[in-house]
């Protein structure tokens, strides 16, 4: 059987070389080089989601490749997809390296320039490795059900402060939750971050206790999480923002990448200002969304948000949803026109305004009480089942596109039907 080598290179002569002599090695079937490290994970989570068998043996990541650096997107994988062996292509073989790319999940290193018989050695011990890790996996449990896709991570973001990305965030997870999903929330907000205040939680830990562990293990990770009532685990900012500042890029990706790894769903509130750890986040997003209010300054803001992200190469624009929330039917700016204004995907449920609906558990600390008949309840958990964090729930009737239960309607919509 030949193995499948997937090279991620972003640049052009090295795309070149490196497929050269891919193509030389024995029973090597190089598929299509992949420019980036967002087309990578695209790509395996695509082909995991049809099945284990469909990914490839063995991934080669050059040092070069972006806007994730090479270790972390190795992580990355090794953490969503550890059935596929990582080599990286390096000019830097010094012991030190070789050791931080072990440490990070490769299986090998090869050194600058390419040498045909060290790139040959390391491409069959690494695809053997994987092979022998498949059929472990398949032999002990009996079926393929071993994907590496891991959890949905879901960014919530607001296009200026007070539209309410944080509400959404919440309900999203609750929603999540309630629906039989084991969930995570992260505030990401790491300065003026509320989900503890919307929830009434106090808890001494935060997301920075998690910023200088270089290994998060399981136990590690239940330490700094807390468990609300509702079963929702929730990861808090912390209480000093300035402390926000421990939470790098890096450290961003490994907290969810943690997080991922062991729930179903996780939404990380990013809040309205964009840090170096809420931009990892959202470029490592399944879903990205941008909760806006139908007026100009907030469109406005909308706008701006999804052209930086574009210009940093956090996120392309029509891979963001916005969420309108405040929504009504007489406002002069309809969802249509906020999706011409921004270029994104518009979610089809709208948010209604009507906060007095809302005062009295927001000023309660207790959003996650909200009345169940509630029209903006039942529109925030609509959103979740549309985008396809919820399982719908026994006994559920289907109606005009909606399913009706207990919980309220609920759209299970998938995101990929959004249209304008």
């Amino acid at each position: 059987m030949p193995t499948r080598i997937l090279p991620a290179v972003g640049d052009a002569d090295a795309v070149r070389s490196i497929t050269t002599l891919l193509s030389q090695l024995p029973d090597a079937e190089p598929v299509t080089p992949v420019v980036d490290s967002t087309q990578l994970v695209d790509t395996l989570a695509r082909l995991a989601a049809e099945s284990v068998d469909e990914l490839p043996e063995v991934v080669v990541v050059h040092e070069r490749i972006g806007p994730v650096p090479a270790l972390e997107l190795i992580r990355e994988v090794a953490l969503r997809f550890p059935a596929v062996g990582v080599i990286l292509v390096t000019s830097d073989a010094s012991p030190g390296l070789f050791q931080a790319a072990m440490d990070y999940g490769a299986r090998g290193l090869v050194a600058l320039p390419l040498s045909y018989e060290e790139l040959a050695s390391r491409v069959q011990a690494v695809a053997q490795w994987s092979v022998g890790v498949r059929r472990h996996l398949g032999a002990a449990a009996g079926l393929d059900v071993f994907t590496g896709v891991g959890g949905t991570v879901v960014t919530v973001s607001g296009a200026k402060g007070g539209v309410g990305a944080t509400l959404t965030a919440i309900q999203l997870a609750l929603a999540a939750q309630a629906s039989g999903r084991s969930a995570a929330l992260v505030d990401m907000d790491l300065q003026t971050g509320d989900v503890a205040s919307y929830l009434d939680v106090q808890f001494r830990r935060s997301v920075v206790d998690l910023a200088a562990i270089t290994d998060i293990s399981p136990r590690v990770l239940a330490d700094a999480v807390y468990r609300h009532d509702t079963g929702v685990a929730l990861l808090l900012a912390p209480g000093e923002g300035e402390r926000g500042e421990e939470v790098t890029d890096r450290a961003a990706r490994q907290i969810v990448s943690a997080l991922r790894s062991r729930y179903e769903v996780v939404v990380v509130d990013c809040g309205a200002q964009l840090s170096g750890a809420g931009a990892a986040a959202v470029e490592m997003a399944d879903l990205a969304l941008l909760v806006t209010t139908p007026d100009v300054l907030a469109v406005r803001g909308a706008k701006r948000t999804v052209r930086m992200w574009d210009r940093l190469q956090i996120r392309k624009a029509e891979e963001t949803t916005v969420v309108v929330n405040r929504f009504s039917r007489g406002s002069e700016i309809q969802p249509p026109l906020i999706q011409r204004i921004t270029g994104t995907a518009v979610a089809a449920t709208a948010i209604p305004a009507n906060f007095k609906e809302l005062q009295g558990a927001v000023d309660a600390g207790r959003i996650h009480e909200l009345d169940n008949k509630g029209t903006v309840k039942q529109a925030l958990w609509g959103l979740a089942g549309e985008l396809g964090l919820v399982k719908a729930p026994e006994g559920a009737v289907q109606r005009g596109g909606r399913l009706r239960g207990d919980r309220g309607a609920v759209s299970f919509r998938r995101r990929r039907e959004l249209g304008p």
